[in-house]
């Protein structure tokens, strides 16, 4: 199966999915190389937008993900990657989810932090 990196600028957006609860923990971008590094290592590899570079989820965390089953759209250029959640926390800010925060009228944190992200990403 080609996934279709061309209609996004070389990107293809993965919904990441906690295999046991159903949960969405994240939205992250693919690229081409990202795709075979998560084929090849089971583990969950990502494109960085922002630091524009390639990463697997977890290598500075230690919040691993491993890939339990891939699904594809139907149109060839999304996937859904179902992870078992090593660590707990998904989410860059400390959260089980990136997705914590609920809007009724008001923004509220619906979910618990994990971890403290200035301790675990130590600048240098």
């Amino acid at each position: 199966m080609e996934l279709d990196f061309e209609k996004m600028d070389g990107l293809i957006p993965a919904i990441i999915q906690d295999a046991e609860s159903g949960k969405v923990l994240m939205l992250a971008y693919m690229n081409e190389f990202a795709w075979n590094k998560t084929l090849e290592t089971g583990k969950a590899w990502f494109y960085s937008r922002s630091r524009d570079k390639q990463w697997m989820k977890g290598e500075e965390s230690g919040n691993v993900q491993i890939v339990k089953e891939v699904f594809i759209d139907c149109d060839n250029d999304t996937v859904l990657l179902k992870v078992e959640q090593v660590g707990k926390a998904a989410c860059h800010k400390g959260y089980v989810s990136c997705f914590f925060r609920k809007i009724n009228g008001e923004v509220k944190i619906v979910d618990e932090k994990i971890f403290d992200p200035d301790t675990v990403y130590k600048k240098s």
